[in-house]
Formats: C-alpha cells, structure tokens, sequence
C-alpha cells in the first residue's frame, strides 16, 4: 500500500489584464495534484502547486520536473494517517520549492479527511460560515480604476485594496481622495499595495499623502531586501506597514525572527504558496503575535482548490480582519466549485459541486 499522484497542468486566463506595479497579467499556469491510496483510488485528496511568475523563488524553467521528482519520492512513503504526519512529510520538500510544498501539502490533507475537499476541521467547510474579504482594483489607467472602484464599492465591500505605483502616485491620489471623499473611514476601509513601487526617499511624503486620507495600511511600500531602510520607514510611518514580499524566502524559524525583530513592521502578509505552505505560516504568525505584529491572510492568485484551502486555514485560525481572498473570480476558466462571493464575503456552498474532472 502506498500512495498514487497525478499531475494536469492547466492554464488560467485572466477576465482582464491585471496591472501591478511588476508588470501585467494575463494568465497563470498551475498544477492540479490527485493523490489516493493504491489500494483505494476513489478516494482522491486534490491539491494546488503553481509559482507565481516574477515573485515565486520556484519559479523557475524546470518547476515541472522538480514537482514530478518530489511526487515520485513521496509515492515511496507511508501513506500519512494524521495532520502530524502530513507536515512531517512535507518538511522533507526542499525550502526552493515553497509552491510545491503548499500543493502536496493540501492533497494530503484532503485525502486524509476522506477526499472531500476539506482541508482543516473548520467553519467555513462545516457550517458555510463566511470570511470577510477585501477588494481588489489592479493597475490601470485612472478611468479604468475608477470604474473598478465604484463597482467593488457598489457591490459591498467594505475593505477595498488598491494596487499603486504604476501610472503616477498623483493620479492614484485623486483616485484614493476621492474614494475617501464620498466614504469615511467608517463606511470604507482602504488599503493600498505598491509592490516595492517606491524608493525610501519618494515613500515618505506618499506616507504622508496617504495619512491625511485615512489610509489603513500600504503594502510593501520599497523593494524588499532594504531592510535597514524598511526598518527605518516603520519606526516613522505615519500609516502601518504591511511586509510581502519581504517575508519571500525566509525559511527558518530563527531567520523569520531575526526579519521581523529587525523591520518590526505594523502588519505582514501571509501567502501560502509563497511561503511554504500552512506550516510556515503558523510559524510567521507566532513569531508576529509574540511582537504585537498584526497579519492577514492573501491568495497568490491560485485557481479554486487553492483558494478553497487557503479559506479553510484562515477559518481554521478564527481570522477577524478583512483577508485577500476575493481573486477566485480574476479567470475565465477557473475551476468550478462550491466557493462563492456574495458582498465582501466568501463562502462555500455546499450545494453547489466541484468539477467532476477533478475526480477522473
């Protein structure tokens, strides 16, 4: 007895071009992972591996034959009967392939809890209980982000994130103020993300600018791996800094201490696949909390198996502040699934079904 993967890539296509300060997106290539026990295949545990192009450490020209190598090795272990067992394989994943960690890890949850799309023992899968998200507005031309923001507005979010530092701090500004303008900050909580947009001199005054708005929070407002110059703009920031890309990378316990004692940031972002799954993430949040670090959780634009995974670990952790997990209707061929949107909540439905693909 032992246990049987298999791998379908699938290429996801955005509604729209989705700008960020790093380029335009158009589509994204994932990895879909079924594993079952050999000796039981209707019982299949369903996974997500997939680099986000640009950012992922794994994202490399070989990422497939790396998932393959590391599938075939897990295919010689025991099958895996315990949460415990789960992460104890999973650590045995090279730290330079973080996205393929977070795949095999989701599988072989979901398989251990019958195959049935549940990850976590939560509220979300149990009861349909929703989390609050954000909205998202990418990059565009100002008119473009304005109709954006008025949609998301108008179809209830009360969190909206705007992507920043691509057509001219001054446009985004106007767009920002008169966000602010029309909601007080108590109808309306903006956040906005720069991804590393600015330099440490150009990032003070947009500080500033971003203060007498009511800004919640800025995203990763310089490259990452300034971290003098990152901990300096936290010690004076007159709005909370939120890390991202900063934790990319950063392994070890003793090395995501010394990041965060060092920045001391307001806020840090969790991805999943980014950073090597719902383990490593644990560990960020513990260290964060044991500094009075805030967090939340953000999807790195996966398909829905990953979205609904990353759902379930932030029900799992009884998240209160609005999470970045609306990006499940960015693609024109996402996935089917029992995950819905309605306001600024997400849900699972259990009404609705997954694609029976997943299963053949």
């Amino acid at each position: 007895m032992g246990l049987k993967f298999r791998i379908e890539s699938k290429k996801l296509n955005f509604l729209f071009e989705a700008g960020t300060s790093r380029g335009v997106l158009k589509e994204k290539l994932v990895w879909i992972l079924n594993v079952s026990v050999k000796n039981n295949p209707l019982v299949i545990g369903i996974g997500e591996a997939g680099p986000l192009k640009g950012l992922s450490i794994d994202d490399i020209p070989d990422f497939e034959k790396h998932l393959i190598k590391e599938v075939k090795r897990f295919e010689k272990c025991a099958v895996p009967k315990t949460i415990e067992d789960v992460l104890e394989l999973v650590k045995t994943i090279p730290s330079s392939l973080p996205s393929v960690k977070f795949g095999i890890e989701t599988a072989l949850l979901d398989l251990i809890n019958g195959g049935v799309r549940k990850i976590f023992d939560n509220a979300f899968y149990a009861h349909g209980a929703g989390i609050q998200i954000n909205g998202l507005v990418w990059m565009g031309k100002s008119e473009l982000m304005q109709k954006r923001l008025s949609e998301k507005i108008n179809s209830g979010f009360k969190c909206i994130k705007i992507k920043i530092g691509a057509i001219g701090f001054d446009k985004e500004l106007e767009l920002l103020t008169q966000a602010r303008a029309a909601f007080d900050v108590n109808e309306l909580e903006l956040r906005v993300d720069a991804n590393g947009a600015f330099s440490y001199e150009d990032a003070q005054p947009v500080l500033q600018e971003l203060k007498k708005i009511n800004v919640h929070s800025i995203e990763q407002p310089i490259k990452a791996g300034q971290r003098v110059l990152m901990a300096k703009l936290c010690r004076t920031t007159p709005v909370p800094i939120a890390l991202d890309e900063e934790l990319i990378g950063i392994n070890s316990y003793e090395d995501k201490k010394e990041l965060l004692i060092q920045i001391k940031p307001q806020y840090i972002i969790l991805k999943p696949a980014l950073l090597g799954g719902f383990n490593s993430c644990k560990e960020w949040i513990e260290i964060a909390e044991s500094l009075n670090i805030g967090w939340w959780i953000t999807s790195a634009l996966e398909s829905n198996v990953g979205l609904n995974a990353i759902c379930q670990f932030a029900s799992h952790l009884n998240v209160t502040l609005p999470q970045g997990l609306g990006t499940g209707n960015l693609y024109s061929n996402n996935i089917a699934s029992p995950l819905e949107i309605n306001g600024d909540i997400i849900n699972y439905n259990h009404t609705k079904t997954w694609d029976a693909l997943l299963n053949e």
